[in-house]
């Protein structure tokens, strides 16, 4: 795939994975609109990577809430002429004790990682089928797997939407619409600079944005990296869930160690 005079949305475009995706596909020759709550972010890199061969759109939206997102498609839509491609990238997190367990925190989570995703997937998807063409991007995460200790939240969110990605994708695939799935390991965000925990083969936002370019251009249906993250992911789905929970409870055992000032908050 060629991006050259595409029309891309991307959401989450402020910070993290989608910056450095924004910075890449800025380079691309095409028309890009950007996504955030952040707006004087996006203003600021629109100033600075605007050129002659690009044209960028910041545009704010919190995506929790549906009136700004039909609002948002909409005036993309009119502004560029259309939409080729929309990344979903957008996200959120906060890692939750069992005492604090909350509905505010669900909704919180839920709210970004999955109703935001429902809300753009329904404005986007008649919008493809009766144009007979276009992509669907949608960042999920190999936390997808299992629900780990304290992370229960954000692993059913992220399972919840790359579920809902792929049964659209089979839906989709007689209208020309493709459907990729993106399922990055640890990423080296202000969300994940949070985590208490080691987190193996942790890598940075642009070599990850690299990855997800590469495979969006192949029209990969997904895309999951670093290979050992994924094995290691695939065996743990795999694996009896007495183990899986014994293993899991040595895990939160270690984080109960960890000095106070080194642990999450808990308030969400």
């Amino acid at each position: 795939m060629d991006f050259t005079g595409k029309s891309i949305l991307i959401t989450g475009a402020s910070s993290g994975i989608g910056l450095e995706l924004s910075k890449k596909l800025a380079g691309e020759n095409c028309k890009l609109a950007i996504l955030a709550r952040s707006f004087d972010k996006l203003q600021n890199f629109a100033a600075s990577y605007k050129t002659n061969s690009n044209f960028i759109l910041p545009v704010q939206c919190d995506i929790s809430i549906k009136k700004d997102v039909n609002d948002v498609v909409d005036n993309v839509i009119s502004q560029f002429g259309g939409i080729d491609i929309a990344i979903l990238n957008a996200g959120t997190g906060k890692r939750i004790i069992i005492e604090n367990f909350s509905s505010e925190a669900g909704e919180k989570i839920f709210g970004v990682n999955f109703l935001g995703q429902i809300y753009f997937l329904q404005r986007l998807i008649p919008y493809f089928i009766k144009r007979r063409s276009g992509m669907i991007v949608g960042t999920s995460s190999l936390a997808d797997a299992r629900g780990f200790p304290r992370s229960g939240f954000y692993n059913s969110s992220k399972a919840a939407f790359t579920k809902l990605l792929e049964s659209i994708r089979i839906e989709l695939k007689a209208y020309g619409v493709k459907v990729i799935t993106v399922r990055p390991g640890f990423v080296r965000t202000h969300m994940t600079d949070k985590n208490e925990f080691y987190m193996p083969l942790l890598m940075s936002a642009s070599r990850a944005a690299k990855i997800i370019i590469k495979g969006i251009k192949k029209e990969k249906s997904k895309i999951q990296f670093p290979f050992p993250t994924v094995f290691g992911t695939y065996i743990v789905e795999i694996m009896p869930d007495s183990w899986f929970e014994f293993f899991a409870g040595i895990h939160l055992k270690r984080l109960k160690a960890l000095p106070e000032d080194n642990r999450i908050e808990k308030k969400i």
